[in-house]
């Protein structure tokens, strides 16, 4: 039995769990030596052993036999379809989702390169991750690839975005911290705008690409607090508190810009960031248009209050532990999304149970919305044809 049955359900967050090298096919010799000199690259290469104990693992045959029954409760590396692309389209059935939205885990920010002096190194870092997702994703249609544009540079992001949209990129990834010498509304990035709406391809934001919480914060003279993992370097209480922020500000001004409106047929989503932030920061942006529209043009300019610009034009996914219909009930039925996170132990074993159990009471539509419409609507042109009818026509039949 699949994990989800008698429902159509399309997967907005899921994660190739990359091997350290994974890069090194797609980059020339002296970009490969270059990223191999990256702090980063380094403490990777340091756990080694554990990358070749995840490979042993999955070449054991009494391991794979344990595969399917432990879908839901294996996480990580030593979930099926982690790193082995031909083991990802059973994940799917297994699953019972119409399709996946796939990341990377070690997402490229944590590179550092779009704020170092090596821009050079940076898109070409970023154009070998693309092609590496798409061909990752290539086995299966309902693989939808995700690839990354920094926008350090105007040319630099349109040339990315282009190649990513020609070799098959169903969505790209931006950063949400702001670019170091422009607004990311800046007018030199509309080509990018207008490129992804002409694709279809929609504009997306995901944890890993965010400003982090001050590391001082940690400094309050009590023992280390370990994280999911065990460790202390992913999130915490503290450190997950802030992980919306530059999210917030970076779409709030796209919208204030003007960047919305001026391509408004771009879709534009906030993944795994959470949506617990999402009332509260429509509002607060209603009130800002408000009391700044009498000295601010670019306030008077826009089609709609902020907020409808919002459910016209962004979708958010939730975390399963946040209470979905007090989000959806606050936010409009137009803006939240499911995802799995598989195979991420913060995705959880049950997501599908939570999430149900927050949505109890809500119309029928604004459910189907949540699993399945407001992804068709995300995803947009990017989504193969044969997915793209909404839940109630697939009820039906």
């Amino acid at each position: 039995m699949a994990y989800i049955e008698g429902r159509l359900v399309h997967d907005a967050d899921s994660h190739l769990m990359e091997m350290v090298d994974c890069l090194d096919p797609y980059l020339e010799h002296r970009l490969r030596q270059r990223s191999h000199e990256l702090p980063v690259f380094r403490a990777r290469m340091e756990r080694h052993e554990h990358f070749r104990m995840a490979r042993e693992k999955h070449a054991d045959a009494a391991f794979r036999a344990g595969a399917d029954e432990n879908l839901m409760l294996r996480k990580n590396y030593e979930a099926k379809g982690a790193f082995i692309r031909e083991d990802r389209p059973s994940v799917v059935d297994l699953l019972g989702v119409a399709s996946q939205l796939v990341f990377t885990t070690h997402a490229l920010g944590n590179f550092g390169l779009d704020r170092s002096d090596d821009m050079e190194l940076c898109y070409a870092v970023a154009d070998a991750h693309n092609q590496m997702m798409v061909d990752f994703c290539s086995v299966d249609s309902r693989l939808l690839p995700t690839a990354y544009v920094p926008l350090e540079t105007f040319e630099g992001a349109v040339a990315t975005a282009r190649k990513a949209i020609d070799i098959g990129a169903r969505g790209l990834i931006m950063p949400s911290w702001c670019p170091r010498n422009h607004a990311p509304s800046h007018v030199s990035l509309d080509p990018l705008w207008a490129m992804a709406e002409e694709a279809g391809v929609p504009m997306l934001f995901h944890v890993g690409y965010e400003d982090k919480m001050n590391p001082v914060y940690k400094e309050n003279g009590l023992p280390p607090v370990p994280d999911f993992h065990g460790g202390d370097d992913n999130f915490t209480s503290i450190s997950y508190m802030p992980i919306p922020n530059s999210a917030m500000q970076t779409l709030a001004t796209l919208i204030f810009d003007g960047v919305f409106d001026r391509f408004r047929n771009l879709k534009f989503g906030a993944i795994e960031l959470g949506a617990s932030w999402l009332p509260g920061w429509m509002r607060s942006m209603d009130s800002a248009a408000h009391a700044f529209m009498r000295n601010e043009e670019r306030l008077q300019k826009l089609s709609s209050k902020p907020s409808e610009i919002v459910q016209r034009q962004l979708r958010v996914t939730p975390y399963p532990h946040e209470d979905v219909g007090w989000v959806i009930r606050n936010a409009g039925e137009q803006v939240c999304l499911f995802s799995s996170d598989y195979p991420h132990v913060e995705g959880g074993r049950n997501p599908v149970k939570r999430f149900d159990s927050c949505l109890e009471g809500l119309p029928q539509s604004a459910i189907d919305c949540f699993y399945a419409d407001n992804f068709i609507d995300l995803m947009g042109d990017a989504l193969p044809v044969e997915l793209r009818r909404p839940a109630h026509l697939v009820a039906a039949e």
